[in-house]
Order: structure tokens, then sequence, then C-alpha cells
């Protein structure tokens, strides 16, 4: 099962390779590599220039799929970010972040993903008496990168004082601030792509305990936890299904915080 000495492609041309790379050397000594000349932002922007086709895992695998064929290699990661409000919290801005490890020897595709309130994605509409100032505190400028639409023209990758007021001073009524979440001027989504891929490569190292192939992990939730007063299912996970990348093989477990019932303000029948 060991990956120690091989060396898998990495198509970014974002910087990704910082956050990723240390985490595959050192859980499984397996080497990052990024070929050069791929062009990532064909599969889609955040600034919307190009639409990305399809879902965050079509996307991710495609781009991984490219940096296999340019590398010659048959191990492949790439990463996918998407930035909105909170599926379950709408005033809550979040990130949800994926990070595919295709592996053509084996034949497997293993993914993580998870969703974080830790962004700083936000935007500005420059009205009169907007909180310019109070906007890039809560950005993070300026290590944190600002995107500036204005006119009809995109400029990405602003970070200091002097090139923000020379574009604001120039912008017509009706330009826009936005957080430019691209990984290489944004630390925090970085981070959060470090953590990531951490959860994927301790995933990696985890065998299936039925036919030993690497990538064994959790796949899906079930809902249902009882309520504790009447004992109906809600819609709250109550188990978490583990299973294997290539064989039908699955486990069933309670979830992982060790809640075993839900609140009767969460229950369709005891607060309908």
């Amino acid at each position: 099962m060991s990956y120690r000495g091989l060396t898998a492609a990495l198509a970014t041309q974002h910087g990704k390779q910082r956050a990723i790379a240390p985490a595959f050397a050192k859980a499984l000594g397996l080497a990052v590599e990024v070929p050069c000349g791929i062009d990532t932002d064909a599969l889609g922007t955040f600034t919307g220039e190009t639409a990305r086709p399809g879902t965050m895992r079509e996307a991710a695998r495609s781009k991984a799929r490219l940096g296999m064929a340019a590398a010659g290699l048959p191990l492949g990661i790439a990463s996918e970010g998407s930035f909105g409000p909170h599926p379950f919290m709408p005033f809550l801005a979040a990130g949800r972040e994926m990070l595919v490890f295709i592996d053509d020897t084996r034949g497997i595709e293993v993914v993580e993903e998870a969703l974080s309130e830790k962004t700083n994605f936000a935007a500005l509409d420059l009205t009169p008496g907007a909180d310019v100032a109070g906007f890039l505190t809560r950005t993070g400028f300026p290590s944190h990168a600002l995107v500036l639409r204005s006119g009809g023209r995109i400029t990405k990758g602003i970070d200091s004082h002097a090139e923000l007021g020379r574009l604001l001073a120039a912008a017509p009524e009706g330009a826009r601030l936005e957080t430019d979440m691209r990984a290489h001027v944004n630390p925090t989504r970085m981070a959060e792509i470090g953590k990531l891929a951490r959860r994927l490569v301790h995933r990696i190292a985890t065998p299936c305990p039925a036919c030993g192939t690497p990538g064994f992990g959790v796949i899906r939730s079930e809902a249902g936890l009882p309520c504790a007063d009447c004992n109906t299912p809600t819609t709250l996970v109550r188990n978490l299904v583990s299973g294997c990348a290539r064989c039908s093989h699955e486990n069933r477990q309670p979830r992982s915080d060790g809640r075993e019932a839900a609140s009767p303000a969460e229950c369709p029948e005891c607060n309908p």
C-alpha cells in the first residue's frame, strides 16, 4: 500500500503545493510535482470570466488528470473550492474545499471535502458612504488580496494600499470590491486547504478492512437521529457510513460527537 518514494502530479497555478505537498511528504512519503503550463483557470474562475463546467468533483478530477497527463504520472492531486452563503446559516459566509487524489495504478479516486465558516469571503458595493475602511479590516487587506470590478473591467490581486487607492480614485459609480479567493493571495483559504490535505492523507493511509485498498473513509451520512422525548426520527445525522474506494465494503458508525438524541426543538412532531 506504500506510496513512499513515488511522485504525484498537482495541477495548480496558484501555489497550492505550499499547503498540500508537506502533508503528503510527511504522512505518505509521497512527493508532489507541479507540471508547468497548465491553465487551471480554464476549468472555472471565482470572478466568473470562465464558468466551472459540471460539479466541484468533476472539475477537480479534470484538473488532476491534466496534471497527470502533463507529468506522465499515474498519481494525481487537485483542489477545488467554492464560496457563498452558509447552507444552514445564510447570514454567514462559508467556503467549501475539496481535494481529489487519483491512483490509476490501483484504479481508485479518493475524495475529501470540508465546509468551513473560516473564510474572508465578502464583497462591498462602492456606493456613497460605503465603509471601505471597515471592509478592508474585516477581509484582512493587504495580506489578503482584493478584486475590483469597475466599468466592466476586473482587476485581481490588489494587495497594497497605494494600488487600491489609485484604482478607487478612477473607479466609476457602481464599482464593487470583492475578496480575491485564489489560494496564493488568500492565506486564510490556503490554511484551510492545508487542513484538508492532512485529512486526505490520513484517509489515504487508511486501508479497507476487506481488501486493503488505500482510502477507506466516510462516504455519506444518514439522517434519523431520534427525538429525546418521543423517539421520532429527525433530519439530524444519526450515522456515518465509511466505504472503500474500490470494493463495496462499508461500515456504519454512530456520529462522531457521541450525540444519541435530538432535542424536542429539533423534532418535527414535538416542534412542528
